[in-house]
């Protein structure tokens, strides 16, 4: 499927040098973060993206947009690459990374025009980053991980922006229970929480959104081999392969010519004992439950039905791997080196359930499975697209809250409050740097501001406002999405996690500063001309 051209055509083509690329390079800067720019707070526009195939893509989501467009311009990928980095580091963010960069090299400009020397410019910049941290850090509150109140508060943040705003409880509590099952002690007192490996949304379309819930285990798109296989198994003993049960044939090299009819039998009477000596292994180990990544041939189905047991074939590697999770069994490359410490025990049920027109097994009621599968349905497939990219952000703020439980005021007072204090600073600064410095200070005040543009506001009336409050020391005050109006966030209950702050500012700044640092554009030579030595486009 092809991504949906965007062409932000601002000059790249030739060959630009100087104060022409630097300017080329803002401009396709503050395109990209036009585009963005209607997709903040909780009165956020939707953009419908199409693509080649007539596919549509409904999302207020900054990362998901920004994947789905192309764009020509070397700046505006650079600036795509700045959601994609916040996305994998923190998972929230991504629409607030792209506003700020554009903002602080649109603020930038007027400087270079002043024939500031951009290596001054980027000097101040990271100054004013660090001063800027600084601030987040002091005006941040600690958290309680263990507290289901405040992390509902926390995620519900998160979620205010998005679709899946109208079921917010909902989400919050499945976020919050799919991070928790996830949650895993790694030697030496580290805690990993891997949700994107361990934690696999599902999506049903049909039902209700309320019907969605989080799996103590794991749910699998596949029914049983064989029909008279058992159904429903309370507290199965679980074996995972990574081996085909079926007979091994030679590769092309080998070759067998026949002449006697008994001979024929001979080979696959062989064949037969060497499926029968596979099952026999497993079967040595009483199994109830065999799932294996490869095929299970017919023969085999037949002597694991005697020995009654129930085989799943072809599971995807990664769902083989929660299944490990959640049964505490092993996978086995080969049959032979199957022991007893390999089989799963801890699950409580399996069995077999259709919903809809496909039949699903469900591995669950597991003793502790650190894995876990999120059954979401909803009306149609986009909505429930939708539905789950808002959830991998809300599972995100839950997991950053764990390694980092430190929370930050949202609704743009974080961003006012480190404007205001750099404002203050930037008087201490001597020489030419006081001006980028502040520019700074300036370009932090574009969240609040798109914030009040975006529920339709008056952004000075306001903004002179929040900024009043926030110099006689309010610094959690806010803009509250909804009304626009100014509200004390403490009282309001926004709050979002100080790794999400401090990665966005940390990323918007430095990229500000690489590209402040070209002053050369020019296309590279192909590898057609370059006498064969490089690779071809």
């Amino acid at each position: 499927m092809q991504a949906p051209v965007i062409m932000l055509n601002t000059g790249a083509g030739e060959r630009q040098t100087g104060r022409k690329a630097q300017l080329s390079n803002i401009t396709a800067a503050k395109t990209v973060a036009d585009i963005i720019r209607s997709c903040l707070g909780p009165k956020a526009m939707l953009k419908m993206l199409l693509d080649p195939m007539g596919g549509i893509v409904l999302t207020n989501d900054g990362h998901a947009i920004l994947r789905e467009i192309e764009v020509a311009h070397p700046a505006a990928k650079s600036m795509i690459e700045l959601s994609r980095t916040q996305d994998e580091e923190v998972g929230d963010g991504t629409t607030t990374v792209i506003i700020l960069a554009g903002e602080i090299l649109a603020q930038a400009l007027p400087h270079l025009e002043r024939h500031i020397h951009p290596v001054t410019i980027i000097q101040a910049f990271k100054r004013a980053l660090s001063d800027a941290l600084e601030v987040i850090e002091k005006i941040s509150v600690p958290v309680d991980v263990t507290s289901d109140e405040e992390m509902m508060k926390l995620i519900s943040s998160s979620i205010g922006t998005k679709f899946v705003s109208r079921w917010s409880d909902l989400m919050c509590n499945l976020a919050l229970k799919a991070v928790r099952v996830v949650a895993a002690e790694v030697g030496g007192g580290k805690k990993e929480v891997d949700i994107k490996r361990y934690a696999r949304v599902e999506k049903i379309p049909g039902g209700q959104i309320e019907d969605s819930r989080v799996l103590d285990g794991v749910m699998l798109n596949k029914d049983i081999t064989h029909p008279k296989m058992r159904r429903r198994i309370e507290n199965p003993r679980v074996i995972l392969l990574d081996c085909p049960l079926e007979y091994k044939k030679g590769e092309s090299q080998t070759n067998i010519e026949i002449s006697k009819e008994e001979d024929w039998n001979k080979i696959l009477e062989i064949e037969e004992q060497q499926v029968k000596s596979l099952c026999d292994h497993i079967l040595a180990l009483k199994p109830d439950l065999v799932i294996t990544e490869k095929g299970v041939s017919d023969l085999a189905q037949h002597y694991l039905l005697k020995g009654n047991v129930t085989a799943l074939r072809r599971v995807r590697k990664s769902d083989n791997n929660r299944i490990a999770r959640a049964t505490g069994a092993t996978i086995v490359n080969r049959v032979e080196d199957l022991q007893e410490s390999d089989v799963g025990n801890k699950c409580g049920l399996f069995e077999i359930e259709k919903i809809g027109d496909e039949y699903f097994s469900f591995i669950t009621k597991c003793e502790d499975p650190k894995a876990c599968t999120i059954l979401l349905r909803g009306p149609s497939k986009d909505i429930l697209n939708e539905i789950e990219r808002n959830l991998q952000d809300a599972m995100s703020v839950a997991r950053n809250v764990f390694f980092h439980p430190r929370l930050s005021p949202g609704g743009g007072a974080t961003e006012m409050a480190v404007a205001v204090k750099l404002q203050e600073l930037a008087k201490q600064v001597e020489g030419v740097q006081q001006w980028p410095y502040k520019a700074v200070a300036d370009a932090m005040e574009v969240i609040p501001r798109t914030l009040i543009q975006n529920c339709g506001a008056s952004p000075v009336r306001v903004l002179t406002q929040l900024r009043a409050k926030h110099a006689e020391g309010g610094y959690t005050w806010g803009i509250n999405g909804d009304t626009g109006k100014i509200v004390d966030m403490h009282e309001y209950g926004v709050w979002e996690p100080e790794a999400v702050k401090l990665q966005s500012l940390k990323t918007a700044i430095e990229s500000a500063c690489l590209l402040l640092r070209v002053d050369e554009i020019c296309g590279a030579k192909s590898g057609k001309q370059g006498g064969g030595g490089g690779a071809e486009e």
